[in-house]
């Protein structure tokens, strides 16, 4: 039995027993948010006194007299939902093996669709922008990848209008274990592509294993060694030790999101689908706290309108 993949994780018992009610949520939020007491995002004072309009509680700063709210300035920002809701769309977003689409969102939170969207974006949002500075050094897996599937009538293959393409790398171990992975969304598998992406996630200690393709080899732009292992005709990567944990990988991301999303568009939204499986992958080491460092993540994402949200990657 695989040590990680069988944890027990945090059970919907302990997460009813923890986050069951608003007035736990909130002094959740409040410790998460301000750790060591609040602090004036004005004017950075300790000092202050709480006002309540209505049940709104909210922070009055004694130096500024500014006023902040709980969820000012968080991802939670002007939302009318409990957070209840919110706790509980994390939890089964966290918790879940594979991936929890919009509409079995809106089912078990009780919510309805819209929301649901909006509730599953945002943290999705949340986890994208925590996962944007990660790195990967030591010895490292890399292959080109499509997310998404042909339209009825379309291409097949890599000309398909509806699939967008990716790069996938996992770092592995000094014995030959998974530890880190990343999945980033690309316009095309060209070498400037390839050289902004290394320059970003790549640590000039790295060495990177690929299929051969040229591209690839502009990951020495970022001062990383790059051994290529060409795949011919005779032999696929999928018989290659040297490609193991990229290949079992990346089935089990491509399992999961055709096994869970039917409908939505790949080109537009693609990038934070591979955010949530990149997000999970790499805390599932700890699942019984991946909860509250989500809830950490969120406290400190600002505000995110639902127009915004709406936007395609290269308009934000």
């Amino acid at each position: 039995m695989n040590r990680v993949q069988f944890q027990p994780g945090l059970s919907l018992t302990q997460f009813m027993e923890r986050y069951g009610t608003q007035a736990q949520c909130e002094k959740e939020l409040e410790k998460c948010r301000w750790p060591d007491g609040f602090v004036c995002p004005m004017c950075a004072r300790k000092g202050h006194y709480v006002v309540w309009h209505g049940k709104a509680k909210t922070f009055q700063c004694h130096a500024c007299r500014h006023q902040t709210t709980l969820t000012s300035g968080t991802i939670f920002h002007s939302s009318k939902l409990p957070l209840t809701k919110w706790f509980q769309a994390m939890y089964f977003l966290t918790q879940s093996k594979n991936n929890v689409s919009a509409l079995e969102l809106m089912r078990v939170v009780g919510v309805c669709y819209r929301t649901a969207w909006r509730l599953k974006h945002k943290i999705l949002e949340v986890m994208a922008e925590r996962e944007s500075i990660r790195k990967l050094e030591g010895r490292v897996e890399v292959d080109d990848a499509y997310l998404g599937g042909v339209h009825p009538g379309g291409k097949r293959g890599r000309g398909s209008q509806n699939k967008v393409p990716f790069i996938a790398a996992v770092e592995t171990s000094e014995d030959g274990r998974p530890l880190h992975a990343i999945f980033s969304k690309v316009k095309t598998f060209g070498r400037e592509e390839v050289k902004t992406w290394a320059m970003a996630h790549l640590s000039a200690a790295s060495i990177v294993v690929s299929d051969g393709l040229d591209c690839f080899s502009a990951v020495k732009a970022a001062g990383a060694a790059h051994t290529p292992s060409v795949v011919g005709k005779a032999r696929q990567s999928s018989d290659m030790p040297c490609f193991k944990w990229i290949n079992t990988i990346l089935g089990n991301l491509k399992t999961a999101t055709s096994g869970t999303y039917h409908a939505f568009d790949f080109a537009k939204y693609g990038f934070l689908y591979l955010a949530e499986a990149q997000y999970r992958f790499n805390r599932r080491f700890d699942m019984s706290t991946i909860l509250t460092r989500l809830i950490h993540a969120a406290a400190a994402t600002g505000s995110r309108t639902e127009a915004w949200m709406r936007l395609a990657e290269d308009e934000r």
